[in-house]
């Protein structure tokens, strides 16, 4: 494999804006909307920044928040983990933005350290930083 195998994530809302202003505000970042793929498919998607030049070889993943019948938000399927500067700044916005710490900032040896929180619509998501 020559890629990072993971390519693309979806966070599901019920409340968009909401979870827009969560996001935005947890990681400083401004949100990019994207049209529904199909006329026939009513689905809201907003993209995080990514680095579009390098194509399938950068490191990470591309991913969005959706909003679309018969998905919903929620903990316990996959936990996608967001890279950070320090962790524990992130899991501060996010509590501070309607949401919550589920693990505080802890260390995972010399892959550096993790937390987890709850966003504003109830889906748990990681946080990881080397400091």
């Amino acid at each position: 494999m020559k890629f990072n195998p993971v390519v693309h994530f979806e966070i599901y809302v019920e409340n968009m804006e909401r979870a827009k202003a969560f996001y935005q505000a947890l990681f400083d970042i401004k949100l990019e909307p994207m049209p529904s793929p199909t006329p026939e498919l009513e689905m809201e998607m907003w993209f995080f920044p990514m680095d579009k030049e390098n194509g399938m070889n950068y490191y990470g993943a591309g991913g969005s928040l959706v909003k679309m019948a018969g998905f919903t938000p929620g903990g316990g399927g996959t936990l996608v983990y967001f890279g950070c500067e320090d962790c524990a700044v992130q899991a501060e916005r996010a509590k501070a933005n309607g949401g919550s710490i589920q693990q505080p900032k802890m260390s995972i040896g010399v892959h550096g350290f993790c937390a987890v929180v709850r966003d504003c619509e109830g889906n748990l998501i990681g946080l990881h930083s080397m400091t």
